[in-house]
């Protein structure tokens, strides 16, 4: 079965607000063996109906969607799994995964607390 994973970032008009997500997606990419991709939920390309519809020309089968968020807002409880959902319908050949926020994983909290603990002068 053919995966990949999208990173699933909110979406500004603003480049300079990307740029951080792009090249997340740009240094990962080499890292994963997954396929990779970076998509927006609104306001700029790639959007993620685009993407789902790429990875499905190409043969995927499987889909998760990790949104790059801190915590599940309205748009994560609502906004983005009806996206997901429609999508579904779009693309059943893909079977598409909405994952929990990253800012939800014991490891991004691990990591940003030490970036605080940095900032604050209080690192090892």
């Amino acid at each position: 079965m053919s995966n990949a994973l999208i990173l699933m970032a909110h979406g500004s008009s603003d480049p300079n607000w990307r740029a951080p997500f792009e090249r997340l997606a740009e240094q990962l990419s080499t890292r994963l063996s997954t396929p990779l991709r970076l998509a927006y939920m609104e306001i700029c390309a790639p959007s993620l109906e685009d993407t789902v519809a790429e990875l499905a020309a190409e043969g995927v089968e499987r889909a998760e969607i990790l949104p790059l968020f801190f915590a599940a807002g309205r748009h994560l409880r609502k906004d983005v799994p009806g996206q997901v959902e429609a999508l579904g319908e779009a693309h059943p050949e893909v079977q598409l995964t909405l994952l929990p926020p990253v800012g939800e994983h014991p490891a991004f909290v691990e990591a940003l607390a030490a970036v605080i603990a940095e900032r604050a002068g209080e690192s090892d």
